[in-house]
């Protein structure tokens, strides 16, 4: 697959880059929509550099046809070298293009939960929540005694955890709670091996992407078409649910597919339809499960 970095020191017109990265997009790879912006700011550059030698005489004593051959053949080499160091478009279209990628994939890619939905995304009205930033403090999750017991003990036991997951993705952790507790039934359907050993896998992340770690099958419902299906699938299995609610974080805060999961969290629904939007699952009506879980079961 070509990568950006192998743009590098290319004319920015090469028609041959420009067959690999057509082959490459099909892929839908954040490598493959990183060099595609690269390139188009390359070819933006060599606009540029093109229309101001269009404006500058070009009848003087030294010049002819070959010169202007060169002239243009260096206008794209320095395209090329500003567009590898960066004006600022390149980024600007790879965000875009990520978004876009993250709203149109296909049900089925790593982090697909056990249960899932897509439906379009409503205005996001920004509600009293902490700050979406790495690192920021966040709102501690404690139980009370007005909420079920399986739901205290529920809170009581990964509350920390999701704390910790917060804080690597400024998503309130009430809300990766209620997420972990749709996927698992309050902790009641976790996914186990077939010796009955526990995968701690809260939130039904497959074992796609790369994983390398310990692996358990399952039965689960996946929606084909609206209609549902049951299937046999890996998922990923952890040593902990410290591990696992690290995993969940990494899995957002790293995967473009989730950019607009972390953009839109400043709400519950803005999170859960997110998600839905991401292609976390396939249920159609995760989102408003989801969303029904986190506002009655974990206010305070």
């Amino acid at each position: 697959m070509i990568s950006p970095t192998s743009l590098t020191g290319k004319l920015a017109i090469d028609v041959k880059d420009v067959g690999e990265l057509r082959q490459a997009a099909r892929q839908n790879s954040p490598e493959a929509l990183k060099a595609a912006a690269q390139q188009f700011e390359a070819l933006f550059m060599n606009m540029v550099m093109k229309s101001m030698r269009d404006a500058t005489p070009q009848d003087g004593l030294f010049d002819s046809q070959q010169s202007r051959m060169y002239t243009s053949m260096l206008d794209q080499q320095l395209s090329q070298t500003l567009a590898s160091r960066g004006v600022g478009l390149a980024d600007a279209l790879f965000r875009q293009l990520s978004t876009k990628l993250a709203t149109t994939a296909a049900p089925g890619a790593d982090g697909e939960l056990a249960e899932i939905m897509p439906q379009p995304m409503s205005p996001v009205v920004p509600m009293s929540m902490p700050s979406l930033e790495r690192g920021a403090p966040v709102d501690a999750v404690r139980p009370n005694p007005s909420q079920p017991p399986h739901v205290r003990g529920f809170l009581e036991r990964l509350a920390p955890h999701a704390e910790e997951a917060s804080r690597a993705t400024g998503i309130p952790a009430k809300f990766m709670l209620g997420q972990a507790a749709l996927e698992s039934g309050w902790g009641k359907r976790e996914i186990t091996g077939a010796d009955g050993s526990a995968s701690h896998n809260l939130f039904g992340i497959k074992a796609t992407g790369g994983w390398k770690g310990r692996v358990v099958e399952a039965v689960t419902t996946e929606y084909v078409n609206g209609m549902p299906q049951t299937k046999v699938e890996k998922f990923r299995a952890y040593d902990s649910y410290a591990d696992a609610f690290r995993d969940y974080a990494k899995l957002l805060s790293q995967n473009p597919r989730y950019e607009s999961v972390i953009a839109n969290a400043r709400s519950v629904e803005g999170f859960a339809q997110g998600l839905q939007r991401a292609g976390y699952a396939t249920d159609p009506n995760y989102a408003a499960k989801l969303t029904r879980i986190i506002k009655q079961s974990m206010s305070a």
